[in-house]
């Protein structure tokens, strides 16, 4: 084939067809084991050809016969003006005499469109150019014709004429039917203006609008109402209701060749560029509220359908949705189905629902095996919650709750620990509950003046000759190093790292007994350990040596490096030190954050501690590596580490209960979002009890804070609160709570505010506030029992309700609303009702 070529998928499933000099037939087959197709068009489809007919003219466009599922029709439009019926062989069109019938018109001129009408399939409609004396839209019969059309030539008198025509002196370059109209055409016409033709009446004048996007006109063939064109690189979208101003214009990057609607989803409309391997999908959403309409919104994406080559042409396919077919400059053919943008939602009963192709639906709940690959940190949050999570008196009990999240458990214990530390005065001269390292050191404010001093290794004598270290002491340093859990006195500290080992943290062990000046402790604990390995790092450690030109020290400096335990690197490298370059130390991120900073708050320089606490503060900070707790405490930067936490798992629970619990009052004010979104959580998986437990907690914080009213009663007139609460109507008139009556039996039955009367109850029909008549026989429980019997309750559905006993001695033998013309199966829709056991 040569120059552009054309696809266009057949009504016949299986086949397509090409065209360029010449047309092609092809039929589609799955590839299988043995399967040999002449072209492969993806990795399950190949094509195989089954006809090939040459073009006698230059063909210009071609249209299928749109209804038939067996045999082939073609309509080919040439440069001359003629428009052939032709077939690829025997047909069942051959006893109508419809191939190679030959339609034209009175003067040779060029066809730029054709299009077979998709009710009315006998009739065919063409687009020419301009002649000064004749109209550029022909509409034909192919099997009755017309004898009122005289030709201007005798030889033409036996090829069918056009039945109808418009557009005098005009030029029509493309043509569109309306798939519901069988009399309605959309026509693009001479650079200036799109037509919508009525051929029961083509001597009035068509409804059109002015445009210079006249090329490509095509209807869509979900809805009548709109209909596409394109111009250069602009599409412009049209509603024919109001067809004076496009509803949507796409700019596109470069020149259009082609545009068209899918025929298998609503609203898709795709698009081809000039020298592109690219095809633009415009998903145009429609919207309206009441009677207004508003300009559409455009979802645009692009697929690569996956030829290297340019693209010319493609073709939707009628029935297979999203399928499309591609050929490029080569001839090389593409069979491409167009993945579904996913519309995913989520219940907060973890039911979770993904639309999956045009009309089905998947859905996974907490039950399916793949939910548990999920790893959704919402259930984690129900489940904790469920366990009481963050309710915890001592609070490290809230850190046994979160196994599965290390960090977030040193974080409740961290806090347990620095608060005890606080509460035993251990650390001192802070307003904080939990001071974090920075606090405690005072470095911001310049205020720590620490003293050098030089130390031996502890447990080895005297005379080892291996030198001195040089180490840092001050007060505040002293708090600092117990807020990291390091600063204990001999007994404690030999006892803690007996515990690491049992957990066979060996290394960990030997690392911080090094760190702390005890080589023999180090040793002993390596040779202890039923790792082969560590015995050598043993013997290894043993032969430790101060001088920098020993064998020892230049072959142990090299080795660190490639020892995959990071305790261990970080033992070697303060071993084998220079000048007290501790970095390979600091920097390795695989130690703790609180082994590191305690190292640093023993062994660097005020000035240098104070750079480097600065620097792991911002690290955790842009990380939302909770371990960073230890460094900012409960002020803002613990906040802002929070957030970030936050923004990373979305662990709203955790952010919101150590807010709560660790931060003050001042600083609650910043995390509101938080806890708010928390428990509107709780509510929505009707965690009753626990978020009852957690406002009570929330409200324990912050001792002199009102607590807010939660629910209202407002007047349906005035729409101003009735509830007595909020105007002080208790004052000198007993009590009044929640539209119950007290003991000296006050009533209220009308608005405090406009005096309208109050919604009647539905069973008695007395106003709200009057009494159910329940007598008060002086005992107090059943005082309780008269109150409550006069509150408000309501159906949250259908908005009916009354006093509490009458609807809730109603739903003892009912089901639906006592109301007569409401149909709410109130009591059905109570979920506490319909699953007693929650």
């Amino acid at each position: 084939m040569s120059g552009r070529l054309e696809v266009i998928w057949t009504p016949v499933h299986d086949k397509f067809i090409t065209w360029g000099s010449d047309f092609s037939l092809y039929q589609v087959e799955n590839i299988r084991e043995g399967f040999s197709a002449g072209c492969r068009m993806s990795s399950s489809t190949g094509a195989n050809l089954l006809a090939s007919t040459p073009s006698t003219y230059f063909a210009k466009c071609v249209d299928v016969y749109p209804q038939s599922d067996k045999d082939i029709l073609l309509a080919i439009g040439y440069t001359n003006g003629r428009i052939i019926l032709t077939t690829f062989g025997p047909t069942i069109y051959d006893s109508q005499g419809i191939p190679k019938k030959e339609l034209f018109p009175r003067y040779p001129r060029q066809c730029n469109a054709v299009a077979w009408n998709p009710i009315d399939v006998n009739k065919i409609i063409g687009g020419l150019d301009k002649h000064r004396s004749e109209h550029s839209v022909l509409l034909w019969d192919v099997v009755r014709g017309s004898s009122n059309y005289e030709s201007s030539n005798n030889r033409n008198a036996d090829h069918p004429r056009p039945i109808s025509e418009y557009g005098l002196s005009e030029t029509t370059y493309s043509l569109a039917w309306f798939q519901n109209n069988s009399k309605l055409v959309a026509a693009g016409m001479s650079l200036k203006n799109i037509k919508l033709i009525d051929f029961r009446d083509t001597t009035k004048a068509a409804t059109s609008t002015l445009t210079k996007a006249v090329y490509g006109v095509c209807v869509d063939p979900h809805n009548d109402h709109y209909l596409a064109s394109f111009h250069d690189s602009q599409i412009y979208v049209w509603d024919v209701r109001n067809f004076e101003k496009s509803m949507v214009c796409l700019t596109q990057p470069k020149s259009l060749m082609k545009i068209s609607w899918c025929p298998t989803k609503h609203n898709l409309l795709g698009a081809l560029h000039k020298e592109s391997s690219l095809i633009h999908l415009y998903d145009i959403q429609q919207s309206a509220v009441a009677n207004e309409d508003f300009e559409p919104s455009v979802l645009d994406r692009t697929v690569v359908p996956g030829s290297s080559k340019n693209l010319t042409s493609f073709s939707w396919h009628e029935t297979d949705e999203n399928r499309l077919l591609t050929i490029a400059s080569n001839g090389s053919l593409i069979d491409y189905t167009v993945f579904e943008s996913i519309t995913l939602n989520y219940a907060a009963n973890f039911n979770m629902v993904w639309t999956y192709g045009r009309k089905t639906m998947k859905c996974i709940n907490k039950s399916n095996e793949l939910f548990a690959n999920l790893d959704d940190v919402s259930y984690r949050m129900m489940e904790r919650a469920k366990n009481g999570y963050g309710l915890k008196d001592e609070l490290y009990k809230n850190g046994e709750l979160v196994d599965d999240d290390a960090a977030l458990a040193n974080v409740w214990n961290w806090l347990y620990y620095s608060e005890k530390l606080v509460a035993d005065g251990t650390v001192k001269n802070t307003n904080s509950k939990h001071p974090g390292v920075r606090d405690v050191l005072k470095l911001d404010a310049n205020a720590t003046k620490s003293e050098a001093h030089s130390t031996t290794w502890l447990d080895l004598p005297a005379t080892n000759n291996l030198g001195v270290i040089k180490q840092y002491n001050h007060e505040d340093r002293d708090c600092a190093l117990n807020l990291c859990g390091w600063h204990m006195d001999t007994e404690k500290f030999l006892k803690f790292l007996d515990r690491l080992a049992e957990k066979n943290a060996h290394s960990r062990a030997a690392a911080l007994a090094v760190f702390n000046l005890r080589l023999r402790t180090a040793i002993d604990i390596l040779h202890k350990s039923p790792d082969r390995n560590l015995n050598v790092v043993a013997m290894a450690l043993a032969g430790f040596t101060d001088d920098k030109n020993s064998m020892w020290r230049q072959f142990c400096s090299n080795p660190k490096v490639k020892m995959s335990d990071p305790y261990l690197r970080a033992m070697f490298a303060f071993l084998t030190a220079e000048n007290a370059n501790y970095d390979n130390v600091l920097n390795e991120n695989e130690i703790s954050v609180d082994d590191r900073v305690a190292f640093a708050c023993t062994f660097l320089s005020d000035s240098k501690l104070n750079e480097y606490l600065k620097s792991l503060t911002t690290k955790m900070i842009s990380e939302g590596n909770l371990d960073g707790m230890l460094l900012t405490g409960n002020n803002m930067d613990g906040i802002r580490l929070l957030q970030r936490y936050l923004d990373i798992t979305g662990d709203v629970q955790s952010t919101a209960l150590v807010s709560v619990r660790a931060f003050g009052a001042d600083l609650l004010q910043e995390t509101q979002d938080w806890v708010l979104s928390y428990t509107n959580l709780l509510d929505t998986w009707q965690l009753w009890h626990e978020r009852a437990l957690f406002d009570v907690m929330f409200q324990a914080q912050r001792p002199n804070d009102k607590p807010r009213q939660q629910v209202f009663v407002s007047c349906k007139f005035c729409g101003k609160s009735i509830s007595a609460y909020m105007h002080g109507l208790n004052r000198g008139r007993g009590t009044f709570s929640r539209m119950g009556v007290t003991a000296n039996k006050m009533k209220m039955s009308a608005c405090p505010h406009c005096r309208k009367p109050l919604t009647r109850c539905v069973i008695c029909l007395m106003h709200i506030g009057t009494t159910t008549g329940v007598q008060d026989n002086g005992d107090t429980e059943a005082n309780k029992l008269v109150d409550f019997s006069n509150w408000f309750t309501w159906c949250q559905t259908c908005r009916h309700g009354g006093h509490s006993s009458h609807i809730i001695n109603w739903f003892r033998e009912h089901s639906e609303c006592p109301v007569t013309a409401c149909t709410c199966r109130c009591f059905s829709v109570d979920t506490i009702s319909a699953n007693p056991t929650k």
